[in-house]
């Protein structure tokens, strides 16, 4: 489900209508962008070192100052049941190396994760109204769909070229410029 931009906004830019392209289409082309340029930012995220339960709320320890605040979604993973999945922040109980979430269940002594599980804001909602992210978004977006469309998957250049490799890493050359502040550092170290 696309979450930068929307399915109007690249139906806008690309000058395509509801009879061409079904939205499911370019939905399809909006989460395939979004795929590829969510993983080049900052993530918030931070391992896990403990956890517990208490009258129906997860106490959730880090090692490091934790990153997330009130009423943030945040996504629990490898911490087990009934601990992952997308939770939200209470206010009750966080500090900078706790936070509680809601969880109904009985209660479970603290136990300690190896490896660490992790904690990490849900989504690409942190993203959302960052021109220059949705702008990385459309292009690569706008870029999938020409590929796509194009015959043989070769597009045309203004200058009559084809170019076949337009998906290559060539792409993320071209809208990392675009993201500069905020990619994240140890996605370029990789």
């Amino acid at each position: 489900m696309p979450t930068i931009i929307s399915v109007g906004q690249l139906r806008a830019v690309l000058g395509v209508s509801v009879s061409l392209y079904s939205d499911p289409i370019l939905e399809d082309v909006i989460d395939t962008a979004e795929n590829v340029v969510l993983p080049m930012l900052v993530k918030y995220s931070s391992p896990i070192r403990s956890v517990e339960l208490q009258d129906n709320q997860a106490i959730f320890t880090f090692d490091a100052v934790q990153v997330f605040n009130e009423g943030q979604s945040v996504v629990i993973a490898n911490a087990g049941s009934p601990f992952n999945g997308t939770h939200t922040v209470l206010a009750d109980g966080l500090s900078d190396t706790t936070f509680r979430v809601a969880i109904t269940n009985a209660d479970i002594a603290k136990k300690n994760l190896i490896p660490a599980g992790t904690a990490t804001l849900s989504g690409a909602s942190t993203y959302v109204g960052v021109p220059e992210v949705e702008s990385a978004v459309l292009a690569v977006a706008t870029e999938v769909f020409q590929s796509r469309s194009a015959v043989g998957g070769q597009i045309e250049g203004v200058d009559f070229q084809v170019t076949p490799f337009r998906l290559g890493r060539s792409l993320f050359n071209r809208v990392s410029g675009l993201l500069g502040k905020h990619i994240d550092q140890e996605s370029i170290a990789l």
